[in-house]
């Protein structure tokens, strides 16, 4: 069996929706292959780690190369999610923690905001 691009990888395994994407992402260096940079026609073996940092940081470690496009759940059976949870602190954005689910910011809410950002 031929070993595929690492672009065609990354859209086999829906780690990305378009080639294109992969493409893209691998040329601006948003790809890495064993802590490579990757440019897209690079090959994909078993048992390497893949990187992307965007829209957010993945790693996954190769388990599986598919021939052709995989179902999302068969997909999932093909690599091993390595990444690391998210700080909660930084996925937030905001210096003040709030319960998800508990509507808007009352205007004491967006001053402490505000404060916390240091625009007052």
């Amino acid at each position: 069996m031929e070993q595929p691009r690492i672009d065609l990888w990354l859209k086999h395994v829906c780690l990305v929706k378009h080639r294109a994407e992969a493409t893209e992402a691998c040329r601006g260096g948003l790809v890495k292959v064993n802590g490579q940079r990757a440019k897209p026609a690079s090959v994909v073996r078993l048992d390497d780690v893949v990187e992307l940092t965007e829209p957010r940081y993945r790693r996954v470690v190769v388990l599986e190369i598919p021939s052709k496009q995989a179902s999302k759940e068969g997909a999932r059976a093909m690599y091993r999610d390595e990444t690391p949870p998210p700080d909660p602190v930084v996925t937030r954005g905001l210096g003040v923690e709030r319960d998800d689910g508990s509507g808007r910011p009352t205007k004491r809410d967006r001053r402490e905001i505000e404060r916390w950002r240091g625009r007052e």
